[in-house]
């Protein structure tokens, strides 16, 4: 499917993280970050979501992350830009400059905190998608935001507006993904690395992974094999990736592990944007040798 600027959002999408050094964005290590991206065949780029850190970060450094990520993609890669906000008026500003920038696409988070009804939720989206151009994918993620964006409503949203072209669904439902795709023909991204395969077989058409960060052309194998109908490749696949997002997310929360296994892997500082912090001991711990199971960034058990 395809909305205003015929952009296709699908395959295997990787929600940067925010490489920091010193209490600053590492300009040159996410630089490197893209390329090693690009190399391994990601399909879209995602700059400024909420694994990026994007609370913490002030309106000009958003801008300038993106406007980073698309002078290294330089065309190689699409680039959607996280703008959601729980102010609705930020959120159509930070969408337009994103469009200004050159990002093919927004990747708009439901408000969190204030708890919006569904009718809140929709006069939100819908307040953007008529002030911008660029597609806008939904991103519903209740266990982070404390709202969940109801099918009636992404429904409602995709019939009356054309450039919501995607859903990024991380409910942590697959009955809820089959529900919505019987009823309308938006496409659904999942949202959570573990569920990638399941999702797909129900007609997801690809992932907004934390996980390939880390682990790219995994994750690029696991959406190609199962876009494919190659099930067998698939599931071997699944299984790596449902162990290793699973240990990852024992250990704290988004996007404190991935960074922390980065850091391991010598991609970036281990750095944080408080109120997030360093892992303690236990977790580190667990980190480690969840890396060498798997032989990651050489670690071997």
């Amino acid at each position: 499917m395809t909305g205003k600027n015929d952009v296709n959002i699908r395959g295997s999408i990787t929600a940067l993280v925010t490489p920091f050094r010193n209490g600053q964005v590492d300009g040159d290590a996410l630089d490197r970050l893209v390329d090693r991206q690009i190399a391994a065949g990601t399909d879209w780029l995602a700059a400024c979501g909420t694994t990026g850190e994007a609370p913490t970060l002030t309106e000009e450094e958003q801008e300038t992350i993106l406007t980073r990520v698309l002078a290294r993609s330089n065309g190689r890669c699409p680039v959607m830009a996280g703008t959601g906000t729980y102010d609705t008026a930020s959120t159509v500003r930070r969408t337009r400059r994103a469009a200004e920038l050159g990002a093919q696409a927004a990747l708009i988070v439901t408000p969190y905190y204030n708890r919006p009804t569904q009718a809140g939720m929709f006069q939100h989206f819908a307040a953007i998608a008529k002030e911008t151009t660029i597609p806008i994918v939904l991103y519903n993620v209740p266990a982070r935001t404390g709202v969940h964006l109801a099918n009636d409503t992404v429904v409602k949203l995709r019939k009356e507006f054309p450039s919501i072209v995607a859903l990024k669904d991380a409910s942590n439902s697959t009955e809820h993904v089959t529900d919505l795709l019987a009823r309308c023909d938006i496409d659904v991204l999942c949202g959570d690395d573990a569920l990638t395969l399941a999702m797909m077989a129900q007609g997801a058409v690809g992932v907004i992974s934390v996980l390939s960060n880390l682990l790219p052309q995994l994750m690029k194998s696991l959406v190609s094999a199962a876009a494919s109908g190659q099930f067998d490749a698939a599931r071997a696949h699944h299984r790596r990736v449902s162990d290793l997002a699973h240990g990852l997310a024992r250990c704290g929360p988004n996007p404190l592990p991935i960074k922390t296994a980065m850091a391991m892997c010598k991609l970036i500082q281990e750095e944080f944007r408080l109120p997030l912090c360093t892992l303690d001991a236990e977790q580190r711990t667990a980190i480690q040798q969840l890396l060498r199971r798997h032989e990651v960034g050489g670690l071997q058990a």
